[in-house]
């Protein structure tokens, strides 16, 4: 399970170091792609998790299924580890989330989310500690 938050540097090539703590779970090649929760981060994802995404998106009716996969897949790549636990992040999707020189990652159980800080304080700023109670009321937990 991919938790925790970090904050790691971008160098000019476009890579970025990923913890070890989380790289046992992707193997040796994973997805990197734009979010589609409506937020201008990345997200990566094992092949599996990825399998398991493309077939939850194709049991969606073809309309609604066409327009997601095209947004998805036009940005997924593959991706994989150099020697020293860095992804090189495309430099298309280093434009689309805005990822120039500082990132910040965040485990989110089955993937993992690759924000540009200043984005990520302001989505985080955004939440309180009562919205958050609010959420969690709902979990019956």
């Amino acid at each position: 399970m991919l938790y925790g938050g970090y904050q790691h540097n971008i160098d000019k090539k476009g890579r970025l170091a990923i913890p070890s703590k989380l790289r046992d779970e992707f193997g040796d090649t994973f997805i990197i792609c734009r979010g589609i929760y409506g937020k201008r981060c990345l997200c990566v994802y094992s092949m599996e998790r990825w399998e398991e995404l493309v077939e939850k998106i194709e049991s969606l009716p073809k309309a609604k299924s066409s327009v997601l996969k095209r947004f998805l897949f036009d940005g997924a790549f593959n991706v994989e580890f150099d020697t020293q636990g860095r992804i090189l992040i495309p430099a298309v999707l280093r434009e689309y989330a805005s990822l120039e020189t500082e990132a910040h990652l965040i485990g989110m159980g089955s993937n993992l989310e690759i924000w540009n800080n200043d984005l990520w304080i302001e989505e985080d700023a955004k939440q309180t500690p009562e919205s958050i109670a609010e959420i969690g009321a709902s979990l019956e937990f």
